[in-house]
């Protein structure tokens, strides 16, 4: 097995990194002080593995959960380690037959600048097709989440009314685009404050857009959509998905990809009216965007079309640093990103 390293007169191999570690579990929201900077030996490569320099990473509401020592349908973080995420990066070393020094890959061993990977936790990405950090939103989970919500949880036929929440987040502000892409009628979407709405409107082509920090949910959403609701894809919960339950047509359908809204209480929020949902035959259903991986090779093709010839557009808000990840995650649990939320590490 041969090794490929950049190796020169001016680049030294790094010996450490340095990665932000769980350092203590939050009981509801977390802060600053549940993070650690902690700078740490590389470990040696073996046969099959790689070194990757990572570029940028991705911080996810989701990763909230994995905060806690509770049972889910992912593993906890462990404290005094490293937490995990989505993150695209260089290779700067190569012991794996395929994989070559200098190409950029995707994995999940983000929040850490350095990290020793085997090949088979890797996939290499085109940056041709796109810009590196696309393959973190528009181009990765966050846009598969959307397309799979769109395209089999809940199906938009050409004609629907759509409503979206978190619209103006990752995965709401390209599933508002693909929802006019599949021919939907009216597609409206609900964001904090005045100047993301108007993102919406003028940004992501959204037909109508609300305000919920304004407050009156349901009469805002009424007065979108008079005549109610075919699709609704829930990012929130909450308040969002009880509102949309009573604003929903006969045989709508309602994807399940979030529940941010309560990911810092202790307790379950107030669900919707289920009764009503069941009399109107109303299809709620949950997902997991990694039961979605099989197609997402499909997915980059389509959505790099997509990318380039306008029918997605996108923008994000960047932290700099690894050091200010947590400042990050913090950021993306309160709202205050809009579209995706990145951390460029170099």
């Amino acid at each position: 097995m041969s090794i490929q390293t950049t190796t020169t007169a001016n680049v030294v191999l790094p010996q450490t990194t340095r990665e932000i570690q769980l350092a203590a579990r939050p009981t509801g929201a977390p802060t600053a002080a549940h993070f650690a900077l902690v700078e740490r030996p590389l470990a040696e490569l073996a046969d099959g593995q790689i070194l990757v320099r990572n570029t940028w990473m991705s911080v996810d509401p989701y990763m909230r959960g994995r905060m806690d020592d509770r049972p889910s349908y992912i593993a906890p973080f462990q404290l005094g380690e490293a937490l995990e995420g989505s993150a695209v990066g260089e290779v700067i070393v190569s012991r794996a037959d395929g994989i070559a020094v200098g190409s950029t890959v995707s994995h999940f061993a983000g929040w850490r600048e350095y990290a020793v990977l085997d090949a088979a936790a890797v996939t290499p990405i085109d940056t041709t097709l796109a810009a590196a950090h696309h393959y973190l939103g528009a181009l990765g989970t966050t846009g598969l989440t959307a397309y799979a919500a769109l395209t089999d949880v809940a199906r938009v036929n050409p004609g629907d009314t759509v409503f979206i929440s978190a619209a103006a987040g990752a995965v709401g502000s390209v599933a508002g685009q693909l929802a006019k892409a599949f021919g939907a009628a009216k597609v409206i979407g609900s964001a904090g404050g005045p100047a993301k709405t108007r993102l919406l409107l003028d940004e992501f082509g959204f037909d109508a857009a609300i305000d919920y920090r304004a407050g009156d949910l349901a009469g805002q959403l009424a007065a979108a959509a008079p005549a109610g609701i075919d699709v609704y894809l829930d990012s929130v919960g909450g308040e969002h998905l009880r509102v949309a339950v009573e604003a929903i047509r006969p045989k709508g359908r309602i994807a399940l990809v979030g529940a941010i809204s309560g990911y810092n209480g202790d307790s379950a929020e107030p669900g919707p009216d289920l009764f009503k949902a069941a009399t109107r035959e109303v299809s709620l259903r949950g997902m997991l965007v990694n039961s979605y991986f099989p197609i997402f090779g499909e997915y980059i093709g389509k959505a790099a079309d997509w990318l380039a010839d306008g029918t997605i557009r996108t923008t994000e808000t960047v932290y700099e640093g690894l050091e200010q990840a947590p400042a990050a995650f913090l950021g993306v649990l309160s709202g205050a990103n809009t579209g995706k939320m990145l951390v460029r590490l170099g």
